[in-house]
């Protein structure tokens, strides 16, 4: 059996990577297909059987698929260790005055909806780097001055490189759900894994 799973990078290194290694411990003759998660065709990969799973924001889940809520992630600022601001805390002003890295996963775009909920505090963050990537994004902020909000799940993978700090003001976090198919909703095998 091989087992299709679309993922974000960020679902793929703060969860896929501890699933992949429990499976090949309990079923060592399942393989697993890790594949870039794309949104707008999740439902006819998954019709066609290209995709068997999906890690997905839970707003992002098309109506005709099943799901089922795995956990609810939050954001954490990071610096790197060495930071300047590593002696201080993370205030508002610091916040806006510092150039930001995000991660705009269709490419190019500026501002996420973190922006939008800044917004309403009246903050708005100088944005520098738009990356398709939270690895890029964890590797900038442990070489640069850059500031990024990031997934918490992300952080314990680079603790010895990055500096979290507290927010100055509530963010919402996100839910993460698995979803799947009709087509592989008695699967013995997805079953299992579900």
């Amino acid at each position: 059996l091989t087992l299709h799973v679309a993922a974000s990078d960020y679902t793929q290194t703060a969860v896929l990577l501890d699933f992949a290694l429990a499976v090949r411990a309990r079923a060592p003759h399942m393989r697993i297909a890790l594949h870039a998660l794309d949104v707008a065709n999740l439902e006819v990969q998954m019709e066609l059987g290209a995709v068997d799973l999906a890690l997905i924001n839970a707003i992002n889940v098309p109506e005709s698929l099943h799901a089922r809520p795995l956990f609810t992630e939050t954001y954490v600022a990071i610096t790197r260790k060495r930071h300047p601001l590593a002696r201080h805390k993370l205030t508002s002003q610091a916040f806006t005055r510092l150039e930001h890295i995000i991660v705009s996963p269709r490419g190019g775009g500026f501002t996420t909806p973190v922006d939008t909920a800044l917004a309403q505090f009246g903050i708005q963050r100088t944005t520098v780097v738009s990356a398709s990537s939270f690895l890029f994004v964890l590797e900038m902020v442990a070489r640069s001055d850059l500031l990024a909000l990031v997934p918490s799940r992300l952080v314990p993978h680079r603790r010895h490189q990055l500096r979290v700090h507290p927010l100055p003001f509530p963010v919402d976090g996100f839910a993460i759900v698995m979803a799947w198919h009709s087509r592989a909703h008695h699967a013995p095998g997805q079953t299992w894994i579900r």
